[in-house]
């Protein structure tokens, strides 16, 4: 047990180490901007406006599981990732139609019979779940 708490200690630290390397890159970069760009408090106001409507949509029910199940799954059918989530068919269907319309998973079609549908990660939806881990992962941690 004291090998897997270590081990469990160790990864903790890499990954922490590696998401602080990734956030002050971020900083710098944004002062970088900043720095060179005045940004008027109108202009900053609607710029946070758009990232509200986004995080609302990305911080529903179902969404980032969904988002979560296709990174790790690549592409899955409609059914399999129902019994994954465990979510009715409703739900699920509106949550699907949703993020593809917003250009996070791509739908296709694979013709039969019997007719599939296949869902999968666009690079936008990918780079978001590889974006909100940290924010999960922080938000987690004591």
């Amino acid at each position: 047990m004291s090998s897997r708490l270590s081990l469990n200690k160790e990864l903790r630290k890499l990954i922490e180490g590696r998401l602080n390397h990734t956030l002050s890159g971020i900083e710098d970069t944004l002062n970088c901007i900043l720095e060179k760009q005045e940004v008027s408090p109108k202009e900053l106001q609607e710029e946070l406006a758009t990232l509200e409507g986004r995080f609302n949509l990305l911080f529903q029910k179902w969404n980032l599981e969904i988002l979560y199940t296709l990174f790790l799954k690549d592409s899955i059918g409609f059914a399999a990732l129902k019994k994954i989530l465990a979510v009715n068919s409703r739900t699920l269907s509106d949550k699907l139609k949703t993020l593809a319309n917003h250009s996070y998973i791509q739908r296709t079609v694979i013709g039969g019979p019997p007719l599939r549908v296949e869902y999968a990660l666009t690079e936008k939806g990918r780079n978001t779940v590889l974006l909100a881990l940290p924010l999960l992962y922080y938000s987690s941690s004591g």
